[in-house]
Order: C-alpha cells, then structure tokens, then sequence
C-alpha cells in the first residue's frame, strides 16, 4: 500500500468513526425525553424549564428526562452513571430508557405511580449492574397545583432551591446509589408553596476545579444560583469560572415567575393587518418606559413582531407554513390576509410584566392567540435541523431573547428579555 492509499485509508476510517459518533449522540438525544421543549408548565402559576445538557465525550455517563404527567404534575428524571467511559454511557441510557417505557405505559393506563415506578426500574437495572457499579439517580414529582414535591434520590448532589425570602433551601439524598444488591428504598415529600426556583444537577458542575486557588465550583454554586433569574445566567457563571469542563455536565433549571413579576400592561388585538402596526407601537411605547437600553429594547421589539405575526397569520387566521409560501409565490399573501381577516373574529391577547432581579429588568410578554395551536414537540427536529425548515419566526426570537417557552397546546408563547 502506498503512501497515498495509506492516508485514503485514514480519512475513510476517520469518517465512518465520526458518522458512528453521530449517529450514537443523535441516539442519545432520542433517549432523553423531554415534553417542555420549549415549553412553559402553565398550571397554578407559570413555571419555565430550562436544561443544559453538556457531554464531556460523545457516549454520555449523564442522562435525563422531563415528562408531563398531567396538568399540574411533571416527573424529572436525572441519571449519572458512576465512573466513566462505555460502561458508566450504557448504564445511563439502558436505564433512562426502560423508565421512560414504564412511564409511557403508565401515563397510556392513566396509573402513574412513582413508588411502582421506582420498583420496576429498580429490579430492571439490578441484574445489568456489575458487581461494584452503582449509579445515581433522581426520580421527582412536582405537583405546581398542590405544591408538593415527592422524590427518590440515589446518592445524587442536593436540590438547590430559593424560596420567597431569597434563601437556599435542599433537599437531599433519601437513598445510598443504586447497587446490584439493594432491596429497598424511601419516597419522600417537600412542600414548594414558598419556593421559587429549582436547580437539579448531577455532579459534574459541582466536583469542576475552578480558577480559584483549588476550589471546586461546589464553593460557588448555591451563590451563583441565588444570582441567576435563568439557565442562561447560571451557565455563564459556571464557565466563567472554569478552565475546563472535566465531566459530563447536565442540569435542569426551574423558576416560577408567579412570586417574581409586576404586570406592566395587557392589550387585545383583533386579527387585521392594522393590528400588527397598531400592536408593535404599542409595545414599543411600554418598553421605552421600562428602559433606556435602545438595543434591549430592538431585541425585544423584533422577537414581538416575529411572534405576533406568527400569532396572527399562523394562529387566528390558519394559514400554515406551506400555504403561506403558495400565498407568497402567487404574489396574493397580503390580499389572502386581509379576505381572512374580514370573518375572523379572533383576538390576540398581549400580556407584558416586569421583574426586577439583583438591579436587571427583565421583560416578560406573552402572546395569546385564540387558534387552534401546533404540537410544540416539533420545534424539537426544527431546532436539530434548521436548514430542513422553511421558516424563520422561531430562531429570530430566540436569537433575540433569553428564551422563548410555549403552553402545550401551542396558542400561547412567553418570551424574556433584559432590558
């Protein structure tokens, strides 16, 4: 074999292990099952989720799942496989698996039980255990209506939770790590009526060295957390914090915005042309008294007018991606709208708050149609795929935004800026 042949050979094989790589991670994403894409939890109060999900290598020893129950209560599943590598990585996903099967079965009978689902999950995986494995895990149910938490933690890191009066409360492990040989286990319950945010997390983010003489990121998490009103602030300050992420890092973050917001302003529109000018001035004069921040306030005005429009046309008025390019391609999308409008009589509904946290404004403003909705879930492959997707509404406004979160009939959209 010559010199040339040897390194085709190289890039062949280069190729195919990189393919295999990402044909494993896109696996793992469909393991990890998460029904808040995007979503709020709109039960007594509006609660958003928010996850960072960072692999140190490409099979993880992290997994996760966020699973709707019903209305009002949703399970968290968070998993470590202890150790490293290809063993800790099957663990972890064999295991996130086969529970998120029995909870589908659960959720299909209307018989979800968390002791019984522990129980199941447990037997599973014990047999697949080697002799000195263990593995961490959180299994947790969040009822916003009754404000209750029930959990079975698996020698995972504390809960980290604030409460009305801005303090750290925790939650700790109620079981050692799941082993071969482990019988039993205990279920546990917290009242939330006074907690405002959660931080759920594997050890990763904790057990990082810092650039701070030695110091683990545990010296600074509870801190950090109390600092940040979203994922986005509290990712920022652990890799500021960092040289180097060192493991898998993975974590779930929750606020409840009920205990946080001042209401600024509510309007209707009706479902005209008009209403779209008639809405964004509307919405630029409140920003203009909430900030002087000119290009906070561009942001938040250009994830308005994307929203809205998508309110309006795709909501109220029925108009779906592919008849909108017909429209567009026929030259007659303005005239088809304003045909549509003269017989809807939907409104749109524009709701704008205020927070004030640790000397930042924040913006919140949701958006209500009165259309028929979309199943959000797809905003899961259109994120995956972007070049797949003829549209454009959903990446500006979360290019332009601190997140964007829809109620899971997909008629009503929440976004957040910093202003």
């Amino acid at each position: 074999m010559n010199k040339n042949e040897k390194i085709k050979e190289l890039q062949d094989k280069e190729k195919y292990n990189v393919y295999q790589e990402d044909l494993g991670f896109e696996k793992e994403l469909n393991i990890l099952r998460n029904d808040f894409y995007y979503q709020m939890i709109y039960s007594r109060d509006i609660s958003l989720v928010d996850f960072m999900y960072n692999p140190l290598d490409v099979m993880s020893g992290d997994a996760y799942s966020a699973r709707r129950i019903d209305e009002h209560s949703t399970f968290y599943l968070m998993v470590d496989g202890m150790g490293k590598g290809m063993s800790a990585s099957l663990t972890a996903m064999i295991m996130t698996s086969f529970i998120n099967h029995i909870f589908d079965k659960m959720i299909a009978h209307d018989s979800f039980e968390l002791s019984v689902l522990v129980h199941e999950t447990m037997e599973y995986i014990k047999p697949i255990l080697l002799e000195e494995e263990a593995l961490a895990i959180d299994y947790i149910v969040m009822n916003n209506y009754d404000n209750m938490l029930y959990y079975a933690k698996f020698g995972m890191p504390v809960i980290l939770m604030e409460n009305d009066d801005n303090q750290i409360a925790k939650i700790r492990s109620n079981n050692a790590p799941l082993s071969k040989y482990q019988k039993t286990f205990n279920i546990s319950s917290y009242d939330i009526t006074n907690i405002t945010k959660f931080l759920i997390y594997t050890d990763g983010i904790v057990e990082n060295s810092t650039i701070y003489d030695n110091k683990l990121y545990s010296d600074f998490i509870e801190e950090d957390f109390l600092n940040s009103f979203t994922r986005a602030d509290l990712k920022k300050s652990f890799f500021d914090k960092i040289d180097i992420q060192e493991d898998d890092v993975t974590l779930i973050f929750i606020n409840n915005l009920h205990h946080k917001t001042t209401n600024v302003s509510s309007m209707n529109f009706p479902s005209t042309l008009d209403s779209v000018d008639k809405a964004n001035d509307w919405y630029g004069s409140i920003l203009e008294k909430i900030s002087s921040n000119n290009a906070a306030i561009y942001n938040a005005n250009v994830v308005f007018t994307e929203l809205f429009m998508n309110a309006y046309e795709h909501g109220n008025l029925g108009i779906d991606s592919d008849l909108k390019q017909q429209l567009l391609d026929d030259d007659i999308y303005f005239e088809t709208l304003n045909e549509k409008s003269e017989s809807c009589k939907k409104e749109i509904n524009i709701i704008v708050s205020e927070v004030l946290f640790n000397s930042e404004n924040y913006v919140i403003t949701q958006i209500i149609d009165e259309g028929e909705g979309f199943d959000t879930q797809i905003l899961s492959q259109i994120f995956r795929n972007s070049q797949a997707f003829n549209g454009r509404g959903v990446f500006v406004s979360r290019k332009n935004s601190l997140g964007i979160y829809y109620n899971s009939k997909g008629n009503s959209v929440l976004y957040l800026n910093k202003v």
